[in-house]
């Protein structure tokens, strides 16, 4: 999976972190964040193993429907949804409206009226300093 990585900078403690972004829809994935550490948890919808669920939307964060399916994270924590994304420094929840200020000036189409979602539940999902797992199957 191609990667571009940018800078942000947390609200919190005002750190520097590595992120990318992944639009669901061109890799045709759901995700969720763990709820202790911010891992991000990418699932292929095309996965063999991915379960069929009623009013589980796709291309967006997971439906709770879908947790049990899932591996826990290796920090022990849980992928849930309404997990958010996590500074790597102080482990503090990582604002989605205060993400836009780097994510608009990172992003290159910006300049061609793209802008961020300002949530961490829709189209695109962020990995914070390359921490992710794909299809983490139970």
């Amino acid at each position: 999976m191609a990667r571009e990585v940018s800078t942000g900078t947390c609200e919190h403690c005002r750190q520097h972190f590595g992120y990318w972004l992944l639009h669901c829809g061109f890799s045709d994935s759901i995700y969720a964040s763990c709820d202790l550490c911010g891992k991000t948890a990418v699932r292929s919808l095309r996965d063999k193993r991915m379960p069929i669920l009623q009013n589980c939307p796709v291309h967006q964060e997971m439906s709770s429907g879908m947790e049990p399916y899932l591996t826990p994270c290796d920090c022990g924590g849980n992928f849930k949804k309404g997990s958010k994304p996590r500074c790597p420094h102080g482990n503090n929840n990582l604002s989605a409206e205060f993400a836009s200020s780097y994510l608009e000036r990172n992003a290159p189409g910006t300049q061609r009226g793209w802008r961020w979602q300002r949530d961490w539940s829709g189209l695109y999902c962020i990995v914070v300093e390359d921490k992710w797992i794909e299809s983490n199957f139970g």
